[in-house]
């Protein structure tokens, strides 16, 4: 999402300080949880936690994301957060690319993301766009924004995991459906070809949006800019472009580490899995759950999986570069409408993102990044959705932008 919904509140004259209490807060949890993970688990989980505070600062303060980024380009027809998506997918596609197809990176297994294409993604795809529009945010804009103080967040959250344990009992039904298998462009056309043929589409992408919004408004909204300030670098905001780089790098450092690009969804499953079961519910006997690994899954500790602790990551580096920039205020009052809609839209999101083998970080930037087919099945799809969604806020309530994306 980009600020209107990441937001945490309306842009302002004078920057505030930050907060000392939050921010030390920050800080020890995030160096804290990195030393206690070296001590109990796989040497790559205190990286990878880090790894994710590093992404949910990125996301804070540069207000990246998706939902509200889609949203201003289908209300109002402004398109900087959209071609700041294509900058960040151009660049990681030049470099997952030639690593992916040579299998390893720094002498480890590497590889990306490639899933089916077919009736699948589509449907949830789909659901997915609607309910990021409801819902107030994608699944890494759900965690930025929980980390950053939004209340109403928490609520998307908890419906986000129960969607996905619900899709997790339909997926095998699901594939069933007509599908086309994995198709990936690096195996059909080489890599050269691949990120030929992507940077083309990324091109198309930014030019259509750069003709809408001159059509509409005359001129084009930056990405460059910001307020100026050597302060700015630790309290925010950055410039959309400078996040769109450092998710990139990021995402790149993430497929080294953890041999596998940047997802985000299957960790809200396995949050919702573990939750079920101390409910009581058998979920051994769900197909989903019955293969070893995913049984191992639900017997060993959430900070075990490497998708889950980075979003703890998130979320807590989210909540650093809160404090950092003195605007960690959660909501005390939140209207019934916006709830509803937080809980519709993260049902929708979570069953979504299980139908679609992830959402808009695996499914969307990882699986695009990764060169396969399903993730521009899985842009298209989801961005009707979008269309949709953003028709369906005012009856819950919610504002639909229409102007350019607010800063903090």
């Amino acid at each position: 999402m980009t600020a209107a919904d990441a937001a945490l509140g309306a842009p302002e004259s004078k920057p505030r300080s930050p907060d000392p209490w939050v921010t030390g807060l920050g800080l020890l949890l995030l160096l804290g949880g990195a030393l206690a993970l070296g001590q109990g688990f796989d040497g790559r989980q205190p990286w990878l936690y880090l790894l994710g505070g590093a992404f949910g600062l990125v996301l804070y303060h540069a207000s990246f994301g998706f939902t509200g980024a889609w949203r201003v380009f289908i209300a109002d027809g402004r398109g900087a957060g959209l071609r700041a998506q294509m900058v960040m997918l151009a660049l990681t596609t030049a470099f997952f690319l030639p690593i992916i197809a040579a299998g390893s990176l720094f002498g480890r297994p590497a590889g990306g993301f490639i899933a089916p294409v077919g009736v699948s993604v589509t449907v949830g795809a789909f659901l997915f766009g609607l309910g990021m529009q409801l819902g107030g945010g994608c699944a890494s804009g759900t965690l930025f924004t929980v980390g950053g103080g939004r209340s109403r967040m928490l609520v998307t959250l908890v419906f986000f995991c129960i969607g996905s344990v619900i899709g997790t009992a339909h997926l095998p039904w699901w594939l069933q459906q007509y599908n086309l298998g994995g198709i990936s462009l690096s195996r059909e056309f080489g890599a050269l070809g691949a990120i030929a043929l992507q940077w083309a589409v990324f091109g198309a992408v930014v030019l259509a949006t750069v003709v809408v919004e001159r059509r509409r408004h005359g001129r084009l909204e930056p990405i460059l800019r910001t307020a100026k300030g050597r302060s700015r670098l630790l309290r925010g905001p950055w410039p959309l472009i400078a996040g769109a780089v450092l998710l990139a790098g990021l995402n790149l450092a993430t497929l080294a580490v953890a041999g596998h690009p940047w997802g985000v969804s299957f960790g809200f499953t396995l949050w919702g899995a573990k939750a079920a079961v101390a409910l009581g519910v058998d979920l051994g006997g769900w197909t989903y759950w019955s293969t070893p690994g995913r049984q191992h899954l639900l017997e060993a500790s959430v900070f075990a999986n490497t998708t889950s602790v980075m979003n703890f990551g998130i979320i807590v580096g989210a909540f650093l570069a809160a404090g950092l920039a003195g605007r960690f205020a959660p909501e005390r009052r939140i209207p019934w409408r916006s709830l509803l809609a937080a809980a519709v839209g993260g049902l929708l999101m979570g069953y979504g993102a299980r139908l679609a083998f992830g959402c808009n970080v695996g499914a969307y930037f990882s699986g695009i990044a990764s060169g396969s087919l399903h993730g521009w099945l899985w842009f298209l799809a989801a961005l009707i959705g979008s269309y949709l969604g953003t028709r369906l806020r005012p009856a819950f309530g919610l504002a639909v932008e229409r102007s350019a994306p607010c800063r903090h």
